[in-house]
């Protein structure tokens, strides 16, 4: 166990840091989410002489992810990266009633202190470079739906700049889905491992890339049951007595990109692949809706991902009755 238990609350512009002593005790930092302010924080625990310090924060999307790579990897610091629905469980369970920055990161530091959550295993730079590119075309293609829905209502005096914009949209995308391609290609074990994902019916190009991002390393999960719920597609249930039976539905507590991204797969290997119609009728003969289902082979896919890349064997048509 380390003596000093750090928690960052992390913001777009600033880290909100509590250091608990071996003591007991808090103290605050804030610094700027940026590299400066990753050194300045790094300066700042070794003057508390916080040698051996244990880092938690939640898992907030890119704006934390900057931070744990520098503390995990440049810093040699152990990290972990927490759901932030576990935050905010724990801070019912100590009947915290104040939300503020500064409260949040003292909660997360007695958090890290109390429950002594694992390590955080980082990407490797190949994984890093590859999420920053698929979630870049993401965010182009976003804009391009946006640009051309405004185009169909546009005022002329605006339609050439929109139509121009969209131009430009174009030729970005077809660059980054090249750029995409090429790094895959140019990596070894991405190269492998996309080799591996492509033998599962339903997958295209652009899900492969995704999949990789994120599921690259499948020990940084430990099983599959956790690699579907870091994309917020773990059943829900709720019930209570013999009165209360809600439907079960996706917990969401999890990334929202990855489970956009694997719906029309999910849709695609449904109704359009032999081993997903089977998967299909299956679940239909035992009364599940149609929207359950779709959310069942989401979860599906990231299972049989995760499988195909642990054990680094191809889709096998006959384990899933196809």
């Amino acid at each position: 166990m380390h003596p000093f238990h750090l928690g960052i609350d992390v913001a777009k512009a600033k880290l909100d840091c509590a250091l608990r002593t071996p003591e007991g005790k808090i103290r605050h930092k804030v610094v700027a989410n940026t590299p400066a302010g990753f050194e300045e924080l790094r300066a700042w625990l070794a003057k508390q002489g916080a040698d051996s310090v244990h880092v938690c924060l939640e898992a907030t999307g890119t704006y934390g992810e900057a931070v744990a790579i520098f503390l995990a990897g440049r810093a040699a610091i152990t990290v972990s990266v927490i759901n932030p629905a576990q935050i905010k469980a724990f801070g019912v369970s100590q009947m915290v009633r104040t939300k503020t920055d500064k409260a949040d990161a003292v909660l997360i530091a007695q958090f890290c202190f109390e429950r002594q959550p694992t390590a955080w295993q980082p990407p490797s730079p190949a994984e890093q470079a590859l999420r920053v590119l698929v979630l870049r075309l993401e965010a182009l293609q976003t804009m391009r739906t946006q640009e051309s829905n405004r185009l169909e209502v546009a005022a002329l005096p605006v339609r050439d700049g929109i139509a121009q914009h969209l131009a430009w949209l174009d030729t970005e995308i077809e660059r980054l889905i090249k750029e995409i391609r090429h790094h895959i290609d140019r990596d070894p074990t991405l190269h492998d491992k996309q080799r591996l994902l492509d033998s599962i019916p339903g997958l295209g190009e652009r899900t492969i890339a995704i999949l990789l991002a994120f599921y690259a390393d499948p020990a940084r999960f430990g099983n599959a049951r956790r690699a579907a719920a870091f994309a917020g597609l773990d059943p829900r249930q709720h019930e209570s007595g013999s009165s209360v039976r809600a439907k079960p539905r996706l917990s969401k507590v999890g990334h929202a990109f990855l489970r956009k991204a694997l719906y029309m797969p999910a849709m695609v290997t449904l109704y359009k692949t032999d081993w997903g119609k089977r998967f299909r009728q299956r679940l239909a003969a035992s009364g599940k809706p149609p929207m359950l289902i779709i959310g069942a082979m989401m979860r599906k896919l990231v299972h049989v991902a995760f499988g195909v890349l642990k054990s680094g064997k191809a889709f096998d048509p006959a384990i899933h009755g196809a």
